[in-house]
């Protein structure tokens, strides 16, 4: 405490590179108290813990110590959080917002961009989010769910890759193959990357391939295959053709090592979103299962404090608009700035509890018969869902059907149920 009664507050930039932190230290009345260049690690984080228990002196117990970096994750960040001081993840657009107001020369330094960040979060840290305290749980779901999703995208590239390439020299593949990253087209592309090869291939080989992958229906998918693969199709000379034909080969092998670690990593998400103390409320919600809960539940965050109330969390899951409003004017407008991965599960979410969710389907079927287009319909969806996912986890409870749309006349009775 100061000889005021009022509790001192100690205002901290940090801007960190791979190998080292600028940091600046200053007083509620914009005062520079100390500048110095830390290392990364152990050493470095002794030294900043050093640096303010001297500006802080004989009562630290007594004061607040508010950090601004512009990450909310890593080994550091933790650290911070651990130690008890206030640390603010700014986002690089705000802070390069901010960095204007100094000056606009464009002029930009390690120290300068130390000191920028020391005074934002003195002068405007009622505007910033402070990093959350969640959970060592929590941190190891959020993990798993991002690189697990992370491996879907990357799957997704090469098999585009592998597409265009098939497209440019063996197109009849593509005829051939609805699904290129299923086992059995992986295992028969292998075989016969190339039209020749592929066009002797025998229906006894093609049936074999398709019962490995569980196919149904197998002579039939055997006769299209085969009468795909054998069509008269135009090509390229066969230097080229061998050349492609190396090519696919390989991003074959990509995708059927990312197909292995998808599946692996998976299994791990599951496992691990099962032992959360939140896993059964994420999955009483329409359309999240143990794999899109998780993936929710890793960009919520498990702190009970960080969202204020239900509208907190809707702002940020940018399901819920923006309003620019000037004289006569008003626009309402989606929130372009957002978490893409948080965006993606919940659309998916939307998507999914059309099926599960009577009161959805309502919502949905109405708001598409007002000419609403689809993506802003699931968009309104998963802004609702938001929603009661928020009092749910407020109240301990699970989701319930009847009282999450009670509220709506038109709600079909059959969408009344525990």
């Amino acid at each position: 405490m100061s000889w005021t009664g009022e509790r001192v507050r100690l205002f901290v930039g940090d801007d960190w590179a791979q190998d080292h932190h600028d940091v600046e230290l200053m007083d509620a009345a914009g005062r520079v108290l100390a500048k110095r260049r830390l290392p990364e690690g152990v050493a470095g984080m002794a030294r900043l813990h050093d640096l303010i228990g001297q500006q802080l002196g004989e009562d630290p117990d007594g004061a607040e110590v508010v950090i601004g970096i512009e990450t909310d994750r890593g080994p550091w960040v933790l650290a911070l959080v651990a130690a008890g001081y206030t640390v603010y993840g700014v986002n690089p657009l705000q802070a390069s917002r901010y960095r204007e107001r100094h000056g606009v020369s464009g002029a930009k330094s390690d120290g300068a961009d130390a000191h920028m960040l020391t005074d934002m979060v003195r002068t405007d840290s009622h505007q910033l989010r402070a990093v959350a305290g969640d959970s060592p749980g929590a941190e190891g779901v959020k993990v798993l769910a991002r690189t697990h999703k992370t491996l879907i995208w990357e799957r997704t590239r090469q098999v585009q890759r592998l597409r265009h390439q098939l497209r440019d020299y063996f197109p009849a593949a593509l005829e051939a193959f609805d699904d290129l990253d299923a086992p059995d087209t992986l295992e028969l592309l292998g075989k016969a990357p190339d039209p020749a090869r592929a066009a002797k291939l025998t229906r006894a080989q093609l049936s074999a391939a398709l019962k490995r992958a569980g196919r149904r229906n197998i002579p039939d998918k055997v006769t299209a295959v085969l009468a795909a693969l054998r069509s008269a199709q135009l090509g390229q000379p066969p230097a080229v053709t061998a050349a492609y034909a190396a090519t696919a080969r390989s991003l074959i092998a990509v995708i059927t090592v990312l197909n292995e670690q998808v599946k692996a990593l998976q299994g791990q998400v599951e496992e691990h979103f099962g032992q959360h103390p939140d896993a059964e409320i994420y999955r009483s919600q329409p359309g999240l299962g143990a794999v899109l809960g998780a993936r929710v539940l890793a960009e919520f965050g498990d702190d009970p404090h960080r969202y204020a109330d239900g509208k907190a969390r809707r702002n940020y899951a940018a399901t819920s608009p923006i309003t620019r409003a000037s004289g006569k004017k008003k626009v309402v407008a989606a929130r372009f700035v957002h978490n893409g991965r948080l965006v993606d599960a919940l659309n998916a979410q939307a998507f999914a509890s059309l099926n599960a969710s009577p009161g959805s389907r309502a919502l949905y079927d109405e708001l598409r018969a007002r000419g609403i287009e689809h993506n802003d319909a699931l968009r309104r969806i998963a802004n609702r869902l938001v929603g009661i996912l928020h009092g749910c986890l407020k109240t301990r409870t699970l989701y319930d059907e009847e009282t999450a749309w009670a509220h709506r006349q038109n709600l079909p009775q059959s969408s009344v149920a525990a």
